[in-house]
């Protein structure tokens, strides 16, 4: 199981992961609105579409009115970073 720390660009232009930092953080832009959950969801969708996961597999576990987040997916942090390799915009 690995944990994601998240930095969270909403209402952006689209929908992007950035990629990875110096310190481990991914950076990821939504064009949700950080009202009503709409950012976070926007973020759990994307996550799951680019780990090819199913949504529920993608859970937020900190962070959830700040930019800074953490989710958790069932996987480790290489296969996380394997399969996010390819689809960053960095």
């Amino acid at each position: 199981m690995a944990r994601l720390h998240i930095r969270v660009t909403p209402r952006s232009n689209r929908d992007a992961i950035e990629g990875f930092d110096m310190e481990g953080t991914l950076h990821i832009r939504v064009t949700a609105p950080p009202a009503d959950g709409a950012a976070n969801a926007a973020v759990a969708k994307l996550l799951a579409r680019a780990l090819d996961l199913p949504a529920r597999d993608v859970v937020l576990v900190s962070g959830a009115t700040a930019r800074q987040k953490a989710f958790e997916i069932p996987l480790d942090t290489d296969e996380v970073r394997g399969r996010l390799a390819g689809r960053t915009n960095r």
